[in-house]
C-alpha cells in the first residue's frame, strides 16, 4: 500500500509490476474497492506492466486534505482525481481500465484528456459518461426496477439506511448484481472494510443524488462537468466488456455506446460474469488490457 497526495486528496493505492513498466491504471465501483483487481494486477505485472489500483474518494484508507472540501460523488471528480492522480506519478500515458464507477473515471479521462490515454477497457456500460439534462426521462419499468437503491438514496431514510448498515447493503448488492459469482465471507470482508472511510456515505449519497439533477455539485469541477454535459466522444482504442449476468447493467442486443467511439472498438460480452466484471473474471480482463498495448 502507498499513498500520494492528489489534488484534494491523500490517495492510497496499491502498485503491482516493475516501476519501469508500462502504466495500466485500473479503477474499481461502488460498492467494491481496489481488491477486485488483486488477479488482474498479478497477471498483468508478470507480463511487465505497472499496475496501479487505487482506491476512490471515499473508500478505504484514501483521504480529504482538508475538512473544508465538498463530499462531492459526482463524475466529474472522479476523472478530475484520476487526472490527479496521474500528475502526482507523473504518468504522461496509460492504458485505463475500469468498471461502475471507476469506470467513469476512465472514460472522462479517455474523453476530455485523449493524449494521456493509450487505451481503454470499459465494463458495463461501455460509454460510462452520465448525460445529465436527460437524467429525468423515464426508462422501461424493468431497468426503473434494477435502480431502486439510487432512488432509495435519494431519501433520509437511504442515507441513514447507508450508514447503519453499509456492510449488510453492499453485501446484498453484490449477490443482486453478480448472481451467478459464488464468493466467500473472506473476499467479501477483504474490501467491506473499505466502507468504513469516514466520507464513504456522503461521497455515495452525493454521487446518486447529482446524477439526476437533485443536488449541486462542486463548484470546482463546473467547467469539467460542462465539458461532460456535451457527451463528447472517446477518440482513443477501446475494449468494452459486459457480464452477460450483470444484474444492474445488463448488456443490450443492440450497442447504442459503439456511436461515441471513433478509434479502435470491440464489444466482448462474457457468459456466467456479473457486475464485478475483473474480480469474476480476472483473465478476460488482463487479455483485454494485452490487446492494447
Amino acid at each position: 500500500m502507498k499513498t500520494i497526495a492528489a489534488g484534494v486528496l491523500d490517495v492510497a493505492y496499491e502498485e503491482t509490476g516493475p516501476e519501469d513498466g508500462f502504466p495500466i491504471l485500473l479503477l474499481h465501483g461502488f460498492p467494491y474497492d481496489a481488491h477486485a483487481y488483486d488477479d488482474v494486477a498479478r497477471q498483468l505485472a508478470g507480463k511487465g506492466l505497472r499496475c496501479i489500483v487505487p482506491f476512490l474518494r471515499g473508500y478505504g484508507p484514501t483521504r480529504f486534505l482538508s475538512s473544508e472540501t465538498p463530499r462531492s460523488g459526482e463524475q466529474a471528480s472522479l476523472g478530475a482525481d484520476l487526472l490527479a492522480l496521474m500528475d502526482a506519478l507523473s504518468i504522461e500515458s496509460a492504458i485505463l481500465g475500469g468498471y461502475d464507477w471507476g469506470g467513469r473515471a476512465a472514460c472522462i479521462v479517455a474523453a476530455l484528456w485523449p493524449e494521456r490515454v493509450r487505451g481503454l477497457v470499459s465494463c458495463g456500460t461501455g460509454y460510462n459518461i452520465q448525460n445529465i439534462a436527460k437524467a429525468g426521462l423515464p426508462a422501461s419499468p424493468e431497468e426503473e426496477a434494477r435502480y431502486w437503491y439510487q432512488y432509495y438514496f435519494h431519501s433520509e431514510r437511504g442515507r441513514a439506511g447507508l450508514a447503519a448498515n453499509r456492510r449488510e447493503f453492499c453485501r446484498f448488492i453484490w449477490r443482486l448484481w453478480s448472481p451467478t459469482w459464488a464468493f466467500d465471507d473472506a473476499t467479501f470482508e477483504r474490501s467491506a472494510a473499505a466502507f468504513d472511510n469516514p466520507d464513504f456515505v456522503d461521497v455515495v449519497i452525493h454521487s446518486y443524488r447529482h446524477r439526476f439533477g437533485g443536488i449541486a455539485g462542486d463548484p470546482a469541477f463546473a467547467e469539467i462537468e460542462a465539458r461532460l454535459a456535451r457527451q463528447p466522444d472517446i477518440i482513443v482504442p477501446t475494449i468494452v466488456l459486459q457480464g452477460a449476468d450483470d444484474g444492474v447493467d445488463p448488456p443490450r442486443t443492440a450497442d447504442r455506446d459503439a456511436a461515441h467511439f471513433s478509434a479502435h472498438y470491440q464489444r466482448r460480452i462474457l457468459a456466467g460474469v456479473g457486475h464485478n466484471l475483473p474480480q469474476e473474471a480476472p483473465g478476460d480482463f488482463a487479455e483485454a488490457v494485452l490487446s492494447l498495448l
